[in-house]
């Protein structure tokens, strides 16, 4: 009986493992609120954390939709509503160092049936115009882009909202805009409408439109400090990002704050590379009147998890043909998830050997501070230095709270960032590079990052080649060819090459004599000597398939496979025939006939053989010289290719 006990325990035992795991996979998170009046106070219910192994200590970050336009990151917000009514709050919690996907959240329903509460609608934009996010992005989840627009003006306006996304230098979409929420009574009009200006005859004031209906104006000093070309951006903007979706606004009063939710599903083709920087675009129009607005550019960095502690960069995939020109960004995330604050953080970072680290500039960073000077200072700065492999960025003298420390309640405080740029060097090869960032919180241990990839497009080379064949068992031969070779643009080791090349060759084939016994009608038997000569006119095309590796930059190695077909073939037969008295060595010829034969044929001699060569000169772009070895699988076409070839 104790063993069947023992048995039915361990059974028990699996299928309450196998039901736990599968809670783990599919988890959800609930809303509680608690209303008096017209004051909600809201808490999360989440699910338990999946500790990633040898990651800072688990945790969620919060982001809610309250209902009425309003949002907060708090864990547990306190939102008083303007007026009664019923909202729908909505909660996205991230699981950060979690080994799982974030919990979903079903929207609640809060009605507000009186108003106790004062409302009072308190300034928080420091800007004109925001683009914020809740998380970074995942393959196959959703973010929420929040954009927030201000009325700067002293008089209501009236005006639009652009939001680009899916840049067009990845072949694939990274978004799908699922919903759209605004709450100030926003309209998305047609994406295929446009802004343009339209000169009023007597005033030298231009108006954005999409139609051409008469449109009545006022004229009001406007902040020439913004941009004012706005179809010039839109028309950039466009060949930057392959979606866009348009908003119009009305009677936005003077120092008005608005917000504007979007929900955008990650794809699952998503670029899969996790440390490239991806974009989505903003443009604020504040006044329908003018071609006056602002832009903003959001970057943000693909994960598939949501660590704060991460290394991104924009050279994902270059041209190198172009890389010369092309500055390098670097961006190095970090959050402190300790339970007191950090006064020193360390960030040590790998500058692969092609980046010239003396061009590195540091753009922008957080928490905001100085640049040190080259003496000890007592203020706030950070320290740039360097070794032969790494840059060394130091925060001096801050205050940088924990996630973990009392009385914070907004983890975006604990969060910083250095973002820097940096030129390439004069000489480097075409291989991708890896870089990642060592990061010491005061004393700490170090948080090692995930290594940034940068790669080069494989690019496109053509080259002319033109050279002489040496068939040494051919008598007579004379074999000249051009042509176009097709390959990787500039490859550092191993690469692909594809040929197509113009044979011209004209040759003697070897003299045949064939001796034979003859008896004629009446007979008499003699000897018949039969000679053959026979010279060729053809017009071949070779298609080498081969695989080429660089020793150095100027000595290449390649084999494979050599394909020739004759695709014209000119044939002249000279036969005489010599006919002898008897059958004796020495008899006399009694009859001799000359006879000719001319044939031409096309697409004929299919023949395949390996090829083995080297070249000397500038390997991977530029003029060489070469040799060549083809072993062709067909007697008497062994032969050698000497040839000059130019890449570009």
């Amino acid at each position: 009986m104790k063993k069947y006990t023992f048995i039915l325990f361990i059974f028990s035992f699996m299928v309450s493992g196998q039901e736990l795991i599968n809670d783990t996979i599919t988890r959800t998170a609930t809303i509680k609120a608690n209303i008096v009046g017209n004051t909600v106070v809201l808490t999360p219910e989440t699910p338990g954390l999946n500790q990633v192994a040898g990651a800072p200590k688990a945790f969620y970050t919060h982001y809610w939709e309250l209902g009425d336009g309003h949002y907060s990151k708090e864990e547990n917000p306190k939102h008083i509503y303007k007026k009664k009514g019923e909202y729908e709050v909505k909660l996205w919690a991230t699981n950060n160092y979690d080994s799982g996907k974030p919990p979903t959240t079903r929207p609640k329903k809060i009605a507000v049936n009186a108003v106790t509460d004062p409302y009072e609608d308190v300034a928080t934009m420091q800007e004109d115009f925001t683009l914020q996010r809740n998380r970074e992005p995942v393959p196959n989840e959703e973010i929420v882009t929040i954009l927030s627009y201000k009325n700067s003006k002293n008089y209501e306006t009236n005006g639009k909202i652009y939001l680009f996304y899916n840049e067009l230098k990845y072949k694939a979409d990274n978004f799908e805009l699922t919903d759209t929420r605004p709450h100030h009574n926003e309209n998305t009009i047609s994406t295929d409408a446009f802004a343009f200006t339209r000169k009023i005859d007597d005033e030298d004031t231009y108006l954005a439109s999409t139609s051409n209906a008469p449109i009545y104006y006022r004229t009001f000093p406007q902040d020439s400090t913004i941009k004012t070309n706005l179809p010039l951006t839109i028309s950039e903007s466009k060949a930057m990002y392959k979606n866009w979706s348009v908003l119009e606004f009305d009677n936005m009063q003077p120092k008005e704050e608005r917000n504007i939710f979007f929900s955008l599903k990650t794809t699952p083709e998503m670029v899969k590379d996790t440390s490239a920087i991806i974009s989505v675009r903003g443009i604020y129009v504040p006044d329908g009147n003018y071609d006056n607005h602002e832009v903003k550019d959001m970057e943000m960095e693909i994960v598939t998890s949501h660590d704060p502690n991460k290394m991104s960069s924009n050279g994902t995939f270059m041209n190198y043909r172009l890389v010369r020109f092309k500055t390098l960004k670097y961006k190095i995330k970090f959050q402190n998830n300790g339970e007191g604050p950090a006064n020193t953080i360390r960030l040590e970072t790998d500058i692969p050997e092609m980046l010239d680290k003396s061009t590195l500039k540091v753009v922008d960073m957080y928490p905001k501070c100085d640049i040190c000077p080259k003496r000890e200072v007592t203020y706030s700065c950070l320290d740039t230095t360097f070794t032969g492999t790494q840059a060394i960025f130091t925060f001096k003298n801050i205050y940088l709270p924990g996630s973990e420390q009392k009385n914070v309640k907004a983890y975006d405080s604990t969060k910083g960032f250095v973002k820097y740029s940096i030129k390439f060097a004069k000489d480097f090869h075409k291989k991708k590079t890896k870089s990642r960032t060592a990061i010491i919180f005061d004393k700490n241990d170090p948080i090692i990052t995930n290594y940034s990839t940068t790669r080069f497009l494989p690019g496109i080379s053509i080259g002319a080649k033109v050279g002489y064949n040496s068939f040494s068992d051919l008598k007579n031969s004379e074999s000249y060819f051009f042509g176009a070779t097709l390959s990787p643009y500039k490859s550092y080791r191993w690469y692909w090459q594809v040929e197509l090349m113009n044979n011209f060759h004209n040759y003697d084939a070897k003299t045949v004599i064939q001796d034979e016994f003859v008896q004629d009608a009446q007979g008499f038997r003699f000897r018949q000597r039969t000679t053959t000569n026979a010279s060729y006119e053809n017009i071949d095309w070779d298609v080498p398939v081969l695989i080429r590796y660089n020793l150095n930059n100027y000595i290449g190695l390649g084999t494979g496979l050599n394909n020739t077909i004759s695709i014209s073939e000119k044939q002249d037969q000279a036969i005489l025939i010599e006919r002898f008295e008897g059958d004796q060595p020495d008899a006399p010829v009694f009859e001799t006939i000359n006879e000719t034969n001319n044939e031409t044929n096309s697409f004929t001699n299919f023949r395949t053989g390996l090829l083995f060569e080297a070249t000397a000169g500038f390997a991977r772009i530029g003029p060489s010289l070469g040799a060549r070895y083809i072993l062709n699988f067909e007697n008497d076409f062994n032969y050698w290719q000497f040839y000059a070839i130019w890449k570009f």
